[in-house]
């Protein structure tokens, strides 16, 4: 016998299975405009989704029970007193505050509480637009798919308050080195939201492409990248802003420099020194060498134009944007006309003043500029602590940048890089008998962070408790130099979802690794599975319908 619809949800408790049931609501995709950055319309689409997703998923979660056994089906019934019915009316949402502009997300609250009592009611109470869409992923995965179709959740009654313990939760993807499309990125932010990631970091740049379309310099993308359909456009990037706005993540842009920016020879060779300089490992980290000259006031036009044209139409969309200053080459400047030295005392002072020019730029839009941590720790270069950030990727910075009073994001490299361990992208050299690329072939930072590394991150070592309140968050990093679509979301997922965890519920240290946490995130890879991701797998079947029987 069939519960009669008379709502959203239907409570329908055969004696072979407790819990909610959803019905028939609606089988073809959503109709709301999924793009909006309208608070209303950002609501109703997240709305829209949480039932278009819940009644389409197919996740029975078989591997979560012994052998032979599994989530009961419900069986017909002959009497209509075995069943208890209690229709839902409504899931109310309400808002308890006004939220902040729309592209803001700093101080914003992002707290939410869910509960689904035993007569069937849904309630959700939010501060913002991004707790609303929290909540209703988290609604979302208290369901699943049944072996004969339906679709119901045995967490019934529950009561669920959750806000997150850091205010930056994000993800660092590399579009440049091997070209990402604006389609796999969209994509992979829809992911992020389904794990409260909020923050999405495009390192759109670097020394071997310029991918990013800039319409006041139209020869860097046409030059710079690598071939004409690996550009992205102005409708491009505008529409992975939205994207990201309507499913609370912020997009923001790094335009690193003065460092790895030697594809930009490719259109305007007199602004780069020593570019494709030999030996180039003298002269980088990675081939090409080259970078912006600093005593050369045609690089301030050049930098003047691109800020000019880019920070108009990032910041709608953005609280950040991105200057890069890592991984510098004094011996470039060996090779700069207008420097003619590698000595570090020299080519700091025309570094600061770079960077002065440039972070005025931003701070002019009413961005906050960040940087990467060298800039600050290894060029001393001078930055007002009320209006930086420093993101870190060493393990041992974050607690001496914070000890000198600046917001940081950290990550580092030996937790939270995900394209570490598959190897060098370097070949031995024919004629250097020398060569240190040798068997087994590791690339710099190896091994691979497997999951449980990254979930034991705690950067809160050796910081006081004071000093804590400084940092704003993290950001696991997916670099681009053996990374392109068709592995991007295995290399991510669901890694990144450990990341995502320490970020909303705070780190747990390596004490924090259990079987409770192998599961949660086995189950959020089976989610992300059902959604189209190539996530990569966390734990053997055996291991999941065994518990207790893979420890040790």
């Amino acid at each position: 016998m069939a519960p009669k619809s008379c709502g959203f949800l239907v409570l329908f408790k055969p004696t072979t299975i407790q819990g909610a049931y959803l019905p028939n609501y609606r089988r073809d995709a959503p109709q709301v405009n999924q793009s909006s950055i309208f608070p209303n319309d950002i609501l109703s689409a997240a709305f829209d989704r949480f039932m278009w997703n819940a009644m389409n998923s197919t996740f029975v979660p078989w591997k979560f029970y012994p052998r032979g056994t599994g989530p009961s089906v419900p069986q017909p019934v002959k009497n209509v007193s075995d069943i208890i019915r209690q229709c839902i009316q409504h899931i109310i949402i309400e808002e308890t505050a006004t939220s902040l502009p729309r592209n803001s997300t700093i101080d914003i609250d992002e707290s939410y509480s869910l509960s689904i009592s035993a007569n069937g009611s849904v309630w959700i109470s939010v501060a913002s637009t991004n707790g609303a869409i929290y909540a209703l992923h988290t609604l979302e995965q208290l369901f699943y798919a049944s072996p004969d179709g339906s679709v119901y959740t045995p967490y019934v009654p529950v009561y669920i308050q959750d806000s997150p313990v850091y205010q930056h939760r994000g993800l660092n993807i590399d579009i440049s080195r091997n070209y990402i499309s604006s389609d796999h990125v969209t994509r992979t932010i829809n992911a992020m939201s389904f794990n409260k990631f909020n923050r999405l970091h495009l390192h759109a740049t670097d020394s071997q492409s310029w991918p990013l379309e800039v319409p006041a310099l139209p020869d860097l993308a046409a030059k710079g990248t690598y071939r004409n359909s690996s550009i992205w456009s102005v409708a491009d990037l505008e529409r992975v802003q939205s994207h990201g706005i309507s499913r609370g993540v912020q997009v923001f842009l790094e335009i690193d420099s003065p460092g790895h920016t030697a594809a930009i020879a490719y259109a305007y060779p007199d602004l780069i020194a020593a570019f494709n300089e030999q030996p180039w490992v003298s002269y980088g980290n990675e081939s090409p060498s080259g970078q912006l000259k600093l005593n050369d006031s045609a690089v301030t036009t050049f930098m003047d134009t691109l800020y000019g044209d880019l920070l108009p139409r990032v910041s709608p969309y953005s609280d950040y944007f991105h200057t890069g200053g890592d991984e510098l080459n004094a011996n470039v400047y060996s090779l700069d006309p207008g420097i003619k030295s590698n000595t570090s005392d020299i080519i700091q002072p025309y570094f600061q003043s770079f960077i002065d020019h440039i972070h005025a730029l931003v701070r002019a839009k009413n961005l906050t500029p960040i940087v990467w941590e060298e800039t600050l720790l290894i060029w001393n270069i001078s930055l007002p602590t009320n209006f930086t950030i420093i993101q870190t990727w060493k393990t041992s910075s974050v607690a001496e940048i914070v000890a000198l009073g600046y917001n940081v994001i950290f990550g580092d490299s030996a937790h939270w890089y995900l394209d570490c361990g598959y190897g060098a992208f370097i070949d031995p050299s024919p004629t250097n008998p020398q060569s240190p690329i040798v068997p087994p072939y590791l690339d710099w930072c190896s091994p691979m962070n497997n999951w449980r590394q990254i979930y034991s991150y705690d950067p809160r070592v050796n910081i006081s408790t004071e000093d804590q309140k400084l940092l704003l968050g993290g950001e696991i990093q997916i670099w681009g130099e053996l990374t392109d679509p068709a592995n991007l979301d295995g290399k991510i997922w669901p890694r990144a979802a450990a990341a995502a965890e320490v970020l909303w519920s705070g780190p747990k240290g390596p004490d924090g690794v259990n079987e409770g946490v192998t599961r949660r995130l086995a189950e959020m890879r089976e989610r992300l599975v059902d959604f189209g991701f190539a996530a990569s797998m966390v734990q053997m079947e055996w291991c999941l319908q065994n518990q207790g029987g893979c420890t040790q």
